[in-house]
């Protein structure tokens, strides 16, 4: 993700803050719900209990807060760019359970080995680089010791005059995805234009 594709996610993230405040919105979610649903996809793929959970994108934190009240004893690790979001996680999270948050560009650092690798609209963003979401894939699972779950905009049904926002080819990403490793699971129809995906390693299928 070059220069400035990052300018323009901090302008869109930075004008949404002035607009909606701590609403979800500011986020770049359509409102609660769409979040919410995301989230219960992702939380229905595995047992967190226990791991280590690394969040790309994670903005606030809702991701965290959504995890604990259904898995316990979560070690989780949460990374985004912009530095409102992770010093209102921080604030959030100061007395809670165990976890960190760093401001970084995703596209850049070197992330941590962890059990589950999670991105939740972090692969949204509208970038010149057309190799980017699968470049990320694979860094998301070179980063897991059990799966990687990701969820994605349909380019078919995401309107293409967004102006940060991207769908991407849906058989395009699944057939990256299985060339990675075939054991791969893909939920669809819990919103109409997002696609959730899930790349298990065989030791997680085997647990």
């Amino acid at each position: 993700m070059n220069l400035l594709d990052r300018a323009a996610i901090l302008h869109f993230h930075r004008h949404r803050i002035a607009t909606h405040g701590d609403d979800v919105m500011a986020l770049g979610w359509r409102n609660a719900d769409s979040q919410h649903k995301r989230f219960e996809v992702i939380a229905s793929l595995a047992d967190f209990s226990g791991r280590t959970v690394l969040d790309v994108g994670c903005g606030r934190g809702d991701l965290k807060a959504f995890l604990d009240a259904r898995f316990a004893d979560v070690a989780y690790i949460g990374i985004d760019q912009m530095p409102e979001f992770i010093a209102d996680a921080n604030a959030r999270y100061a007395n809670g359970s165990p976890c960190r948050f760093y401001q970084a560009d995703f596209s850049e650092v070197t992330f941590p080995r962890v059990d589950y690798v999670i991105a939740s609209g972090a692969l949204a963003y509208r970038t010149g680089d057309t190799g980017f979401v699968f470049d990320m894939i694979e860094r998301f699972y070179a980063s897991c010791e059990r799966a990687v779950i990701f969820n994605f905009l349909d380019a078919s049904r995401f309107p293409h005059d967004h102006p940060l926002l991207q769908g991407h080819d849906c058989d395009a990403v699944i057939a990256h995805c299985r060339r990675i490793l075939p054991d791969v699971e893909v939920v669809r129809g819990y919103l109409d234009d997002d696609v959730t995906v899930r790349i298990r390693r065989p030791t997680e299928a085997l647990a």
